[in-house]
């Protein structure tokens, strides 16, 4: 049976207090970032004072949350050395802090001992997860919806480990 997920923008506008965000790819092939991704591995950088150029409705919908009182934290945990993606998603993690967002990062070497959910998640309020499930080669497949108190518990849980040992991102260099 499939599930209908409401877009991430409507998922977050409910949020009322924190919602966390943990990535454990190194390589994402979103149709979304694309024209960016290749944008960038030509030279192309923005100039974080020009928001016009780069500011967004997944912005928009972080800085309006934020602009609420919505705590949101991302946390990514990345193998060393880093890929290009990962390069790229760096690069690009200025935009994401100017919109509100707090931004950790965590080298796998340093996650060995710690329990991650096999997919990427945002995790809503303590209450309801998203899972991001990915092939193996990056491309997005689907989004599902999970409310299990068990699950949510795990998750919140895994979130934590990783956010209180990963690196800020002004700490973390390329």
């Amino acid at each position: 049976m499939s599930q209908t997920v409401p877009p991430f923008a409507d998922l977050l506008a409910r949020c009322r207090h924190r919602a966390v965000h943990l990535e454990t790819r190194d390589v994402y092939g979103v149709p979304e970032e694309d024209e960016d991704f290749a944008a960038w591995r030509t030279g192309k950088r923005y100039d974080i004072a020009d928001r016009s150029s780069w500011w967004n409705g997944f912005l928009d919908s972080v800085d309006q949350a934020v602009s609420r009182g919505v705590a949101v934290h991302r946390a990514r945990i990345v193998s060393e050395p880093v890929t290009e993606y990962i390069r790229y998603e760096h690069s690009c993690t200025p935009q994401n802090l100017a919109a509100g967002e707090e931004v950790r990062w965590l080298p796998r070497r340093l996650a060995s001992d710690l329990l991650i959910p096999g997919n990427d998640f945002w995790l809503f309020d303590n209450e309801l997860i998203r899972f991001g499930l990915f092939s193996g080669d990056g491309a997005f497949v689907e989004h599902t919806l999970c409310d299990d108190p068990d699950v949510i518990k795990n998750v919140a849980e895994a979130f934590e480990a990783v956010w209180s040992r990963a690196l800020p991102h002004d700490r973390y260099s390329i």
